[in-house]
């Protein structure tokens, strides 16, 4: 098989596009055991929710309103608890067991740095604390200077307010479905690897996702073969 037939299977076979998987709208360090506690967590989840949050119409940070969390349909062979990022059109779905979907926006990678493929969520984080990987570094040295003992947690750490870990087997790829700073990446391609999202939204997924669930990252736009 041919590089641009494996291209085109990609395309075909998992990412569609959401208009055939789903319909419209219906590391830290060990102090992280102990800090933040309780009481800090709560504090700052309050600070990053905005007053009487809708999650379908509450929108301080002027995404479009695509990317506000919607109930969508799911094709009925997509296996409940299963994440499915579409990078194309900057979505990611959480698949329940009554044939729908929730789906979120989201910001990816930027250049070459998003790594479509299967993972599994091995370990997931209320507030976790964020140390930059020495690649990160070497490839920003100014953006990261200071920053080599990593950063503590809270509103303004890169990780956000809540972090799913992505492995293969046993191996963690550093690569992370996180909470954001930056709500404005949001539909655009900004990170450095992760899938970025707002704050709150990550919030009301968090207590549905399991630590085992498969993450499916789907190929953007450059790993698409234009069709004759």
């Amino acid at each position: 098989m041919t590089h641009r037939q494996k291209t085109r299977l990609t395309r075909r076979h998992f990412v569609v596009s959401a208009a055939a998987l789903f319909s419209s709208p219906i590391s830290g360090p060990l102090l992280a055991d102990s800090w933040p506690g309780e009481a800090q967590k709560t504090a700052w989840d309050a600070e990053v929710t905005p007053p009487d949050f809708d999650p379908a119409t509450s929108n301080p940070w002027g995404l479009h309103t695509r990317f506000l969390p919607q109930r969508v349909e799911a094709r009925a062979r997509l296996v409940p608890g299963d994440i499915h990022v579409d990078a194309i059109a900057r979505y990611l779905y959480h698949i329940h067991g009554d044939g729908t979907a929730m789906r979120y926006g989201v910001a990816i990678a930027r250049g070459n740095l998003y790594e479509p493929g299967t993972y599994t969520i091995r370990r997931k984080v209320r507030w976790p604390h964020w140390t930059p990987t020495q690649n990160m570094i070497r490839r920003d040295p100014d953006l990261y200077a200071g920053l080599e003992d990593g950063m503590e947690p809270g509103p303004t750490n890169p990780l956000g307010s809540r972090a799913f870990y992505l492995y293969v087997g046993t191996r963690d790829t550093y690569l992370r479905i996180h909470g954001s700073p930056h709500p404005q990446s949001i539909g655009g391609r900004a990170s450095s690897g992760c899938v970025r999202m707002v704050m709150a939204h990550i919030n009301a997924l968090y207590p549905q996702v399991e630590t085992g669930a498969t993450a499916f990252l789907h190929p953007p736009e450059d790993f698409v073969t234009p069709r004759s």
